[in-house]
């Protein structure tokens, strides 16, 4: 059976709408990052304005305090010498001494409250600083993305020459290439973008928060701001590595898995989350068949997340062992377990991991039981057609 036209003409149609609609997402990120230096322009304006002030403040004071000596000299000097003037000098010399020193305590008060202006400008230009850091770092992961959209997946189209071969496998890509459309679209939209917009809401909430509830709440705000931020590069990295991760390429399974596992450690610690994952490599550090080496990557990463997600454990332990002609993997958990032999509707996760072994002549064994934890086993032989 031949492939039709028609068929060939969707699969082109598909892909250039998530071209699209990925191209759109980098946009708004764009817009993001541009609204971002806007602010930060804004508030580096009104910090030269402060620190001008503070200048000028600095100079009355020194003034004002030469006025003040000079008054409590006269106040002293009447004073001591009180029969010689009058009741009304003494309390002239008194009053304009009080009302220099009075003024002197408006202006330090005044400096000091441009000082905490100052240094909360300073906060903020930092904060927003660091929002632009991470946008600009987004958009050009996104184009990473889009470069890959646009020539690695077309590349794959061309690639397949067989007629028969690009008819069984037609529908499928399709359908593939669709729900990556609409989850790359849905998690760049509903993740960091959405993240960096609160970003820039809540950073203007910071100094109406300074205003009407004072120095504390807006401590906590910016605390929040930091914790949303810190969420949204995580965000990044994972959809990076969801993608692909781009050390698989060059440096192997190996370090990929640790540099994988340490990020995903270091952020569930920064969330107070209780899971401890530990790596274990015991066997050889060599680099095994490309399509190998990311199926057992996305292997352990969807066992991980599974652990991550629904075993409340406070412990996850991954090993891995590559061997002359077998890799093992185990991923296994302290979490509260399952029952391992009943079938539960929706668990695509799973099955999408039977369907992946399956592809490399695997094997896969899940041992669970509530309240004992789970255990996932990963066999999968190296054989010489691989490695060809």
């Amino acid at each position: 059976m031949s492939i039709r036209n028609s068929d060939t003409k969707l699969l082109d149609t598909i892909l250039d709408k998530m071209v699209e609609t990925v191209d759109q997402s980098k946009d708004q990120i764009f817009q993001i990052a541009e609204q971002s230096r806007a602010d930060y322009d804004t508030l580096m304006t009104e910090l030269e304005l402060i620190k001008s002030q503070i200048h000028l403040s600095i100079l009355e004071q020194e003034d004002l305090e030469r006025k003040v000596k000079m008054a409590r000299q006269r106040l002293s000097e009447v004073s001591r010498d009180f029969s010689v003037y009058s009741e009304e000098v003494v309390r002239k010399a008194y009053e304009q001494a009080h009302d220099l020193q009075m003024k002197l305590l408006v202006l330090r008060q005044n400096e000091k409250q441009l000082m905490d202006r100052r240094n909360e400008l300073d906060r903020r230009l930092s904060s927003v600083h660091t929002t632009i850091e991470r946008a600009e770092h987004l958009v050009s992961q996104t184009a990473v993305v889009l470069n890959y959209l646009t020539q690695d997946m077309k590349e794959f189209g061309r690639a397949l020459e067989d007629a028969q071969l690009k008819q069984a496998f037609g529908l499928q890509v399709m359908e593939a290439q669709e729900e990556e459309r609409k989850r790359l679209s849905r998690e760049i939209h509903d993740g960091p973008a959405q993240m960096m917009a609160n970003v820039l809401m809540r950073s203007d909430l910071i100094e109406k928060l300074y205003r009407e509830r004072g120095v504390e709440a807006a401590f906590a705000e910016i605390r929040d701001l930091k914790k949303m931020v810190r969420s949204a590069l995580y965000e990044v990295r994972r959809i990076i590595y969801d993608l692909r991760p781009m050390a698989l390429d060059d440096l192997g399974l190996v370090p990929t898995l640790k540099k994988y596992l340490a990020t995903v450690n270091e952020y569930s610690r920064s969330q107070g989350s209780v899971p401890d994952i530990k790596f274990v490599n015991l066997g050889l550090e060599k680099r095994l068949p490309s399509n190998m080496e990311i199926a057992l990557f996305r292997l352990i990463q969807e066992s991980v997340q599974n652990a991550l997600k629904h075993a409340d454990a406070s412990l996850i332990q991954v090993k891995l062992e590559v061997k002359k002609d077998q890799v093992l993997a185990v991923v296994k958990d302290n979490g509260k377990g399952f029952e391992a032999n009943e079938k539960k509707s929706g668990s695509f996760g799973i099955m999408g991991m039977k369907e992946r072994i399956e592809l490399l002549s695997g094997d896969i064994t899940i041992h669970s039981k509530p309240g004992e934890g789970t255990a996932v086993l990963i066999s999968v032989p190296i054989i010489e057609q691989a490695l060809t």
